[in-house]
């Protein structure tokens, strides 16, 4: 097919995402206010509690066995990359821009992890009910895309919710103890007592039969040695303390988040045979359970995509952060993150580790351009910080997102085709 033919076909799903967004953003403001402020909340439970999970059931139960599973092993390792290799970035990014420490876990979170929900739900489907569709056999195309979607709608939630809130988590932390300490420093010179530490500046240096602020914490855990005259921690006990520390910001409560949980039934529903038969297929006998299932998960692109226009809304409101960062944000989600995810893609389709599918390897390359995950947005209200900034990098990556999921998706169909 001819680039120009591929481009068509690309910008397609792409232009339904931009228009249901338009109706989300226009349904937000202040005249029409079906999706305000008071609204969004009920719309996001519905999504949160019982959309997504539908979805993620219906299609993973349908349409994943254990012959699939064990070709579509690569698309989770695949995922975790693009969330490492983000964070990575996003890191470079903080130094490169000295970024405020309150907006540091918001810039690690837009880059890590990307909206492999509705975008995905919508691109892959239309792309091969498309008749210029490069992926042969529309049925069989929608089939194998409706399983791939599902995994990495399952995957993705899982790591969001642990590796990305772990390390937004962490961040975040510190830029409350800045605040904290800053707040503290102002109380001291607005009542005009002078810290001890100022006075003698003594106090601030550990004395002889003391240990420093960190040996003393890794002393806590580990008791003394009478050979060597003071505490020393093993290279062992120190990995386990540092893990201990990273496991501490992880919410495993947040990690078994429903559509978690539906991923998993989902899994055993689609990979245990005698269990599908009954309930998947026109000669199931409980076939009604999973009819109504699918039926509700019916609402789950055009809920999820109106509450992405009606949530852009407050970035045209509000303004703080640096142009700078948001260009930098924007070359990494959609410049060196879709270039990497070629040679990734092609080099693990050179080893082996990939199949021939080229619908496949096209999700894959797609999963590492797409726009920042909304759910950062419901992290960073948790953790409140960055929550009027997000608001800003959302609209503008989201903005520029139809320009570089269009370019994008062109040339990994013209790659894999």
């Amino acid at each position: 097919m001819e680039f120009l033919d591929l481009f068509i076909v690309a910008l397609m799903p792409v232009l339904k995402i931009l228009l249901v967004t338009a109706v989300g953003l226009f349904l937000a403001t202040e005249r029409i206010n079906l999706l305000g402020a008071d609204a969004r909340p009920y719309l996001n439970n519905l999504v949160f509690y019982l959309f997504s999970p539908s979805i993620i059931f219906s299609n993973l139960a349908e349409t994943i066995t254990l012959d699939s599973l064990t070709n579509l092993w690569f698309m989770p390792v695949n995922i975790l990359l693009t969330f490492i290799i983000g964070s990575a970035l996003a890191w470079i990014l903080v130094k490169i821009t000295r970024a405020p420490q309150h907006l540091r876990s918001l810039i690690i979170g837009s880059c890590a992890a990307g909206n492999l929900g509705n975008f995905l739900l919508i691109i892959i489907p239309a792309v091969c009910d498309d008749e210029n569709s490069p992926f042969g056999d529309s049925s069989v195309c929608s089939t194998d895309g409706e399983s791939y979607v599902a995994l990495s709608m399952a995957i993705g939630a899982v790591y969001i919710w642990s590796y990305v809130y772990a390390i937004m988590r962490l961040s975040a932390n510190k830029a409350t103890k800045e605040i904290d300490s800053n707040d503290s420093t102002i109380q001291h010179s607005a009542s005009g007592e002078i810290p001890y530490s100022e006075i003698c500046p003594e106090a601030l240096l550990p004395s002889r039969g003391s240990p420093t602020s960190q040996e003393d914490t890794d002393q806590a855990e580990v008791p003394s040695t009478k050979s060597e005259g003071k505490a020393k921690v093993s290279l062992l006990e120190k990995d386990n303390l540092h893990l201990k520390k990273i496991f501490g910001y992880i919410d495993f409560k947040k990690i078994f988040a429903p559509s978690t949980i539906a991923a998993i039934i989902g899994f055993i529903v689609g990979i245990i045979s005698p269990i599908r038969k009954v309930l998947v297929g026109d000669d199931a006998p409980l076939r009604a359970i999973y009819n109504s299932v699918s039926l509700i998960s019916d609402a789950t692109i055009p809920c999820m995509t109106l509450i992405i226009g009606a949530n852009l809304l407050k970035g045209l409101k509000t303004s703080g952060v640096g142009p700078l960062i948001i260009l930098g944000i924007i070359a990494i989600r959609y410049i060196i993150l879709p270039s990497l995810g070629i040679v990734i893609v092609k080099a693990a389709n050179h080893f082996g580790l990939v199949g021939s599918d080229s619908l496949y390897q096209f999700t894959l390359m797609l999963q590492y351009s797409l726009p920042p995950a909304m759910n950062v947005g419901t992290i960073s209200q948790l953790l409140k910080t960055g929550e009027s900034e997000c608001s800003v990098i959302m609209l503008w990556t989201y903005a520029v997102a139809s320009l570089f999921l269009t370019l994008w998706s062109t040339i990994f169909m013209w790659i894999v085709a």
